[in-house]
């Protein structure tokens, strides 16, 4: 059986990108991994790039500047690692 690490590490995202998705889909963590890979292996990252900005203007919404600016910064680092993310519409 593959541990959660071993399943992140193969999902190709980082557990923040991952708690993103969670967050946004209102679901457990290792679905959200799932639901992430499937995206980024299937032409989807502009899905996961709008599913984190959802997520950042959630935040201002709600006024938590700490979370929107963490999430500001998954933003970044997804945008660095799925250059594919850029080229399409969000």
């Amino acid at each position: 059986m593959l541990t959660y690490e071993e399943c992140l590490h193969l999902s190709d995202l980082t557990q923040d990108e991952v708690e993103a998705i969670a967050e946004h889909e209102h679901t457990d963590p290792i679905i959200a991994m799932a639901i992430g890979n499937y995206l980024c292996t299937h032409q989807g990252e502009a899905k996961v790039k709008k599913i984190i900005i959802d997520d950042i203007a959630a935040a201002q919404r709600k006024g938590d500047k700490a979370h929107e600016e963490v999430l500001r910064k998954v933003l970044k680092h997804f945008i660095s690692t799925h250059p594919e993310s850029s080229g399409q519409a969000a």
